[in-house]
């Protein structure tokens, strides 16, 4: 039996033949007690030590748009993730308290939860780990884990919330789990690609379809970008931040290997349309920039993944590989 979701699902609109009428826009979050991932999405895994009720979800809920967790009470979880723009920032580098911005590019968090890793360098080991990190950045909420408690325990609601969802008083553990299940929650799936492999063949649009041809075959993007989640949830050397043939830390800055130099997170595709600008770095302002990039091969460093050689794609075949992007 599959454990029940707390999902916030997004559905990519109607599937439309090519010629029909567009595909609606998708609908605002919808926040729901699911008993299983929406269609085309595995099984989510279940987080260690705890079992994820409802009274969790709405309270994580509560403390992701909260500013309550920053230093100044101007900053949230949801201002560098808002739901408008996938969980993900407009902005190459989101703000942060006092006028500082974060050190990079705030990711998507759609299906964040079936990751073993969490950010662009793999450096927070779990989710519950990463749901707690910002607080104590000072580029992002500025405070700490003890002033936020501290907080939390001066204010009625949310002690009666912790006692309702945790039967104890406000502690990080409790916290940590609230947070990273209302993150599981963050889910979107059963996209026009989803319904055209259940066999629904007007879902895609024949531009969209040779767009996952071009995906699956020359292009070679599902070697990294594996579907169902579209994310190995691997790390890669793409050229991405390389100045004057040189890569940034990326990966190597948490494992101490230098074969890791340049390595970032692949991210997830889904939903991709919504969560510009694009890399680790926000670098790349539009999907058409991201499969250009892929089609010169990345830029060239001496920790570059073999994986990256230029590709012989038409202008039709990049533009079709961005129609499908946007499929997903």
């Amino acid at each position: 039996m599959l454990r029940p979701l707390l999902c916030i699902t997004f559905a990519l609109g109607g599937a439309a033949a090519q010629g029909a009428a567009p595909r609606t826009a998708p609908p605002a979050p919808s926040f729901r007690f699911l008993k299983e991932p929406p269609k085309g999405l595995p099984k989510m895994p279940a987080p260690v030590g705890y079992e994820p009720t409802a009274a969790m979800f709405e309270l994580g809920r509560k403390l992701f748009h909260d500013g309550i967790l920053s230093g100044d009470g101007t900053v949230s979880c949801a201002t560098c993730h808002p739901a408008s723009t996938g969980f993900a920032h407009p902005a190459v580098n989101p703000p942060g308290v006092h006028g500082n911005v974060a050190e990079r590019h705030a990711p998507s968090l759609f299906n964040r939860g079936y990751a073993p890793l969490q950010r662009w360098d793999g450096g927070a080991p779990s989710l519950e780990a990463f749901v707690l990190q910002p607080i104590g950045d000072p580029n992002e909420m500025g405070s700490s884990v003890g002033e936020m408690l501290a907080r939390l325990k001066r204010d009625g609601d949310y002690r009666s919330a912790f006692r309702d969802a945790f039967a104890k008083p406000v502690d990080a553990r409790s916290v940590q789990r609230a947070l990273a299940t209302f993150v599981r929650g963050i889910v979107t799936g059963d996209a026009p690609y989803d319904r055209f492999l259940r066999g629904e063949v007007a879902a895609m649009t024949a531009q969209e379809r040779h767009g996952q041809w071009i995906f699956e075959s020359k292009g070679g993007c599902w070697k990294c970008h594996t579907p169902p989640l579209f994310t190995d949830e691997g790390f890669h050397n793409t050229g991405v931040g390389v100045v004057n043939g040189h890569p940034e830390p990326g990966r190597a800055a948490v494992t101490k290997d230098p074969k890791d130099r340049g390595k970032w997170k692949t991210p997830t595709l889904r939903s991709v349309r919504l969560t510009a600008p694009y890399m680790h770095d926000g670098s790349l302002k539009t999907l058409k920039a991201v499969v250009d990039f892929y089609a010169r091969g990345g830029n060239r460093n001496p920790h570059l993944d073999r994986k990256m050689k230029p590709l012989d794609l038409s202008e039709k075949d990049r533009a079709a590989l961005v129609a499908f992007l946007k499929s997903l």
